[in-house]
């Protein structure tokens, strides 16, 4: 245990020691281990686009073995996905990584924003994960519901020793798709996975765009063309950086764009990157030399 990862956890003033162990085990893994950094690979991605949009590019992502190795080779610090993945890999990388099981999951043919319950936190406790993984919608109509799921399973998971990782996503409702990623909405977002005992927060990067008519004054006056300043005030939003806040990577980039981003979330405060298309849709060679430059970059040698 690191005086970083301690001083990460102290914050967590309600949890089990087995939640914190869990939440240890993840902080404590791979390249970053104990640097209170963090880069996730997370592989939802069949469920949410289809399998030909996310693996054809690179056939040997149709196996979720090539995910496990993926992340197990980059010593990154933990694996997420649906319950099918998890399984399939479950037995031959046993120990290898924490995983993080996704328990709820949408499509791509859906006309509302909501998601399937998908998995449990039994299925968690068997497969030995150290956290669930949960996306909410803010905006949904249907986000209501979604907040009463990830309610009852939290306490679950907490009951058992197991962190929770809420995926918050902007969406649906009276909020327009120009909307989705201005900063002010994606400070909301991550201050309701903070406020519904998220352990870890997994937002998108912002835009400077301003939606909401009654947050535009607060926000005039400042400068926010700096992505690193709109970090910040995610994480500012987050218990005033109490809470673990990683930015996920989004649609396939080129690789000076997603070196900018996690040197972004560095400066700005943020705890690391869950980057999935932007590494699995590459050669594995190439994977291996983007996620080893993530890696130095939150190790401030790049």
């Amino acid at each position: 245990m690191t005086p970083i990862v301690q001083a990460i956890l102290d914050k967590y003033e309600s949890d089990s020691p087995a939640t914190k162990a869990n939440l240890a085990r993840i902080l404590m893994h791979g390249k970053l281990g104990g640097t209170g950094k963090l880069v996730i690979l997370p592989v939802d991605q069949g469920f949410e686009h289809g399998p030909a949009r996310s693996f054809a590019v690179n056939p040997a992502a149709y196996d979720p073995h090539y995910h496990w190795q993926l992340a197990v080779d980059a010593g990154l610090s933990a694996f997420a996905a649906p319950l099918g993945m998890i399984e399939a890999g479950a037995q031959t990388f046993a120990g290898q990584l924490p995983t993080i099981l996704k328990v709820n999951s949408s499509n791509s043919w859906a006309q509302g924003a909501n998601q399937a319950v998908t998995g449990s936190v039994e299925d968690a406790v068997r497969l030995g994960c150290a956290a669930i993984g949960f996306t909410i919608y803010p905006g949904s109509d249907d986000l209501f519901e979604m907040i009463g799921q990830i309610r009852e399973m939290s306490a679950e998971a907490k009951s058992v020793g197991i962190a929770t990782v809420i995926w918050s996503y902007p969406r649906g409702g009276v909020l327009p798709k120009s909307g989705e990623l201005a900063l002010d909405v994606g400070a909301y977002a991550a201050h309701m996975a903070a406020l519904l005992g998220a352990h870890i927060i997994k937002v998108k990067l912002p835009s400077d765009h301003i939606e909401q008519k009654e947050a535009k004054p607060m926000y005039e006056g400042t400068d926010w063309s700096n992505q690193a300043d709109r970090v910040k005030h995610v994480v500012q939003s987050s218990f005033a950086g109490r809470r673990i806040v990683v930015f996920s990577g989004g649609a396939a980039k080129g690789s000076d764009a997603v070196y900018q981003d996690a040197r972004d979330i560095r400066d700005g405060g943020g705890n690391g990157s869950i980057i999935g298309r932007n590494t699995f849709q590459r050669p594995r060679d190439e994977a291996l030399e983007m996620l080893a430059k993530i890696v130095a970059i939150y190790k401030n040698e790049e």
